[in-house]
């Protein structure tokens, strides 16, 4: 006997493989919410330099003023963001006070040439028009200009505690148990979110996310793991799936909580307050069986198993399961399993090494253009709040297809499929004029739904990949790379301001290599879950 045959004898698909996942998936709704909070809190408002101090112009209007002090942008006839004019260009106001827009050199007065004009930085401060949000943390602490790359900073930083955790946390819950470390990360999720709400400065605000994401990482890989390891192989699709549509409804949630919440700092607070709760409630749930018996606690596993069996109405099943029959269910795994593992085991057959290596670059490139194109909603020239709706809502769709993709054709050809259509699709988009917005959002949701499908996919096939003594370790590693290409994803866009079409390509051709190589990846569709590496 097998522990699916255990599993299956204590009931694998009752009330308690339903009550838990349930609960599982209760925080996922709200990672999204953290992992895109800086498209709202970090939305960059109209601006331009503040009015000089030492001026009194009250008797004219604030459009007339504006006229005098700021010069227009020449690429989009508005007003400069980070210049003004040393002194007022009173030769701007016609004798009724209206725009006079060409002011030549004149003989007669000899008015110096508005292309001439003295200009400076903002010296007093800047100006918002704070229209999509009430305050963000640009117009709080002046991110622009100058500072203008403190913004995808700031993103940089949170995917960096995404990574760090993914380490920390991959590790630690091999060797402490899912469920502590669960816990762990939903106090953190809840605490760091809050005190980034309260943060005086943008460096204790960076702080503050940086730890925040951490926990995301520790909340990401454990809740995966208790729901893999309380389930059996036949609807490991449709949990997976569902577990997915867990993350795009909280896209959509988030979008909803930011029209209502304009305040980047009560919003921050709205999205982290809810994972007090679930730290209430996950004192509730049972550590991995498996869990359990490769690290010599078969006493509690056995206790665990009765547990499941009493919740899902089979008390006599459970109670026929003891110490003896665990043991020799899990015989094989509990030799193999001598000794700890660590990251290096995850290289050290040749299996392992080409799953690792193959898995790393999915993992990479799919987070890679999927942050590139998500966590810059203003560049679409649409209502951010649409946009995000729309950014979510194509994940609908798009995990459907692929899960029944999965189910039919396999995970590899899914895997594949997806990847290639994304980065294909961003590459069309770098052709299309900026001018027709409409095409080009299109185009962007099309591949934001692809790379979601290839994130719905890589996750189930990663946990199927890796055997249940290394699997954390290989979700660790594989999420760490994720995170890498998420840190890096940002810095990328900086590189649009001189050469426009250079991130676009970027993130088109990362996931297009990386679904090829994603061919040499095994296929597991109907597989047992592996508990070792000789299983492999």
């Amino acid at each position: 006997m097998a522990f699916g045959d255990l599993l299956e004898q204590v009931g694998s698909t009752g009330r308690f493989q339903v009550l838990h996942v349930t609960l599982l998936c209760m925080p996922i709704l709200m990672m999204a919410s953290h992992n895109l909070l800086q498209n709202f809190v970090a939305s960059v408002p109209p601006h331009h330099c503040s009015v000089h101090r030492n001026l009194s112009l009250s008797s004219l209007s604030p459009e007339q003023v504006l006229l005098l002090t700021v010069p227009q942008d020449i690429k989009n006839s508005r007003p400069a963001r980070c210049l003004r004019y040393a002194a007022p260009q009173w030769q701007l106001l016609s004798e009724n006070g209206t725009y006079s827009p060409k002011v030549k050199r004149d003989s007669s007065n000899d008015t110096e040439d508005l292309l001439d004009a003295e200009l400076q930085g903002c010296k007093d401060g800047w100006e918002y028009s704070m229209t999509e949000m009430s305050s963000t943390i640009i117009s709080e602490w002046d991110l622009v200009c100058d500072l203008r790359s403190f913004k995808q900073m700031g993103q940089t930083i949170y995917m960096g505690g995404v990574l760090v955790g993914a380490v920390i946390f991959g590790g630690l819950s091999d060797r402490f148990g899912r469920r502590f470390l669960l816990l762990i990360s939903n106090l953190l999720m809840a605490v760091g979110g809050t005190c980034a709400a309260f943060s005086t400065s943008f460096s204790v605000f960076c702080l503050f996310r940086f730890i925040t994401g951490m926990a995301l990482s520790g909340l990401g890989l454990n809740s995966f793991s208790l729901i893999v390891e309380w389930i059996p192989t036949r609807v490991r699709t449709v949990v997976g799936t569902g577990t997915g549509y867990c993350y795009t409804m909280g896209q959509l949630i988030l979008a909803v909580v930011a029209y209502f919440i304009r305040d980047w700092r009560w919003l921050t607070l709205a999205v982290s307050v809810p994972f007090y709760i679930t730290f209430l409630y996950s004192w509730w749930f049972l550590e991995s069986a498996r869990w359990l018996v490769l690290n010599r606690k078969s006493e509690q596993a056995v206790k665990n198993l009765k547990t499941v069996a009493r919740i899902n109405g089979r008390r006599e099943e459970g109670d026929r399961i003891n110490l003896e029959m665990l043991q020799d269910s899990m015989k094989k795994e509990m030799s193999c399993s001598q000794g700890s593992y660590s990251v290096v085991d995850l290289l050290r057959t040749p299996t392992m090494r080409n799953i690792t290596i193959c898995l790393s670059a999915v993992w990479f490139s799919t987070s890679f253009a999927y942050y590139g194109l998500s966590m810059d909603l203003q560049k679409f020239g649409v209502d951010i709040y649409l946009i995000q709706v729309i950014f979510g809502a194509v994940d609908i769709p798009a995990k459907v297809v692929v899960t029944v993709s999965m189910s039919i054709f396999g995970r590899r050809p899914s895997q594949c499929a997806a990847l290639i259509l994304s980065g294909v699709t961003i590459l069309i988009n770098i052709l299309v004029p900026n001018e027709m917005q409409t095409v080009r959002t299109t185009l962007a949701v099309l591949g934001k739904g692809c790379l979601a499908a290839s994130f719905n996919c890589c996750y189930l096939y990663s946990g199927e990949l890796y055997p249940t003594i290394i699997r954390q370790n290989g979700m660790g590693w594989v999420s760490m790379m994720a995170r890498v290409g998420a840190m890096v994803a940002p810095m990328v866009l900086l590189l649009g301001e001189a050469v426009p079409w250079l991130p676009g390509f970027i993130y088109g051709v990362a996931p297009i290599l990386s679904g090829v190589v994603a061919i040499y990846l095994p296929e597991t569709l109907g597989a047992p879950l592996p508990d070792t590496i000789q299983d492999q």
